[in-house]
């Protein structure tokens, strides 16, 4: 393995979709909100999800956002689009779902929208713990 191997990040026929996006979005507020009601792991969409699946979606969406990624089908991903659809996922969920939600969705904004990468989101999560 040359480190040109390691650096090479493209993924033949892989494409970044709005419906892949908003997943991320989703199964982010989703697990923050469950997280911040105290559960370490939970089930999401008939998987079972823990941090590691949070850190996954976040770290896409920051780098995307970060690097403008092209996104299949036309545009880019921007800071504007991704607050557009995280509102949207938002409100798909409803207020409902989790008395933590608006909470996830704050923490889920300083991850994405900060200019540097946080290195975990539970850095800014564990000040909410009760």
């Amino acid at each position: 393995m040359t480190a040109a191997q390691l650096a090479a990040i493209h993924v033949p026929e892989g494409a970044i979709t709005e419906a892949g996006v908003r997943l991320n979005i989703n199964v982010a507020l989703q697990y923050l909100a469950a997280w911040l009601a105290g559960n370490g792991a939970v089930a999401i969409n008939n998987l079972m999800e823990d941090t590691a699946t949070a850190e996954i979606s976040r770290a896409q969406l920051w780098q995307w956002v970060r690097h403008g990624a092209r996104l299949a089908g036309g545009g880019v991903m921007t800071d504007v689009r991704y607050q557009r659809w995280r509102a949207e996922e938002l409100s798909k969920l409803g207020a409902g779902h989790s008395p933590h939600l608006e909470e996830a969705a704050d923490i889920l904004d300083q991850l994405v929208l900060n200019p540097d990468f946080v290195d975990f989101l539970t850095l800014i999560a564990y000040p909410l713990l009760p």
